[in-house]
């Protein structure tokens, strides 16, 4: 039988630690599922694993792309099954480990085949949002597509920019591609959570900010300042350090803003995974109780 381990949870829990120590006893490899750490040149910002880490157990898709270069849930769909394929043709089990949610539902569940938006239509609705603001789009998005205008957040404007993209660019409907159809894996996938009580994994966000800065985080947002505008780089961290180079703010303030973002994408994260009943919860130091689990798991699965 082959399996996926999938060991996700908010950031800050540890998800690293325990996937090396998850990986190694099942002898095996991980693929990673964080959708800024699978960019090249941008450790600290992202807490990639370390050299001994990566030195630890073999990992894929870390830091193997430009910051230049566009991806998408759905291009780390095709990639990770890839790899995930290639794995299991010589190992019973593969571990994936990330906090990137979309990532993680893509791989488990399958995402609708929405094309891959080209460059000349991204650059034109990126040129109208800028120029004329939310509300026309919203407005043309009513006309053309008004089933997906009746459920999205209308706040959100990456959300209707990219339906707007969709429709721009293929003159279909952008919930003619949306059928939320459960696509079927060649492997069991298996389901961890990490999760650790609020207040110590708001203490570890808000130190783990000040190991980055200790690091030399400032110094990596500086050498990474002119491709401010790349989407890889548009993510807590590097938005408010991008401000502070800018004069916006103090570096105290900058931290201080670092700190409280990423406690709330925690939040964001942790709403998330409610919607997912097949996560069973584990604090990260209790690998035993992991180990337990995953074996009486895939005994269930052999047994029906």
């Amino acid at each position: 039988m082959k399996a996926l381990v999938v060991i996700t949870g908010p950031t800050g829990v540890g998800k690293t630690k325990t996937a090396i120590e998850i990986a190694k006893w099942l002898h095996t490899e991980i693929v990673n599922a964080d959708s800024r750490q699978i960019y090249k040149g941008i450790p600290i910002g992202t807490a990639a694993p370390t050299e001994e880490e990566l030195n630890a157990v073999r990992h894929h898709l870390t830091g193997i792309l430009p910051l230049t270069e566009y991806y998408s849930a759905s291009l780390f769909e095709e990639t990770a099954l890839t790899v995930i394929s290639n794995l299991h043709e010589t190992h019973d089990d593969v571990v994936m480990s990330g906090g990137s949610m979309m990532y993680i539902d893509a791989v488990c569940n399958g995402i609708d085949d929405i094309p891959t938006i080209d460059d000349e239509t991204r650059q034109l609705l990126k040129h109208r949002y800028e120029q004329e603001g939310l509300e026309p789009l919203l407005r043309e998005l009513q006309e053309k597509d008004p089933e997906y205008y009746d459920i999205v957040d209308r706040n959100n404007h990456k959300r209707v920019v990219h339906a707007m993209e969709i429709i721009t660019m293929t003159g279909k409907t952008y919930t003619s591609f949306r059928t939320n159809t459960r696509k079927q894996r060649p492997f069991q996938i298996i389901k961890i959570g990490l999760t650790r009580e609020r207040e110590e994994l708001y203490s570890r966000i808000n130190q783990r900010v000040l190991e980055m800065i200790r690091l030399g985080f400032e110094e990596e947002a500086r050498r990474v300042y002119p491709m401010r505008h790349c989407n890889s780089l548009n993510t807590v961290g590097y938005k408010e350090m991008f401000d502070y180079i800018d004069g916006k703010w103090s570096l105290q303030e900058c931290i201080e803003r670092i700190q409280g973002n990423t406690r709330r994408y925690c939040r964001k994260q942790l709403t998330w995974y409610k919607r997912d009943p097949e996560i069973t919860w584990f604090h990260p130091d209790d690998v035993s109780s992991i180990q337990d689990y995953i074996i009486g798991k895939k005994q269930q699965i052999i047994n029906n």
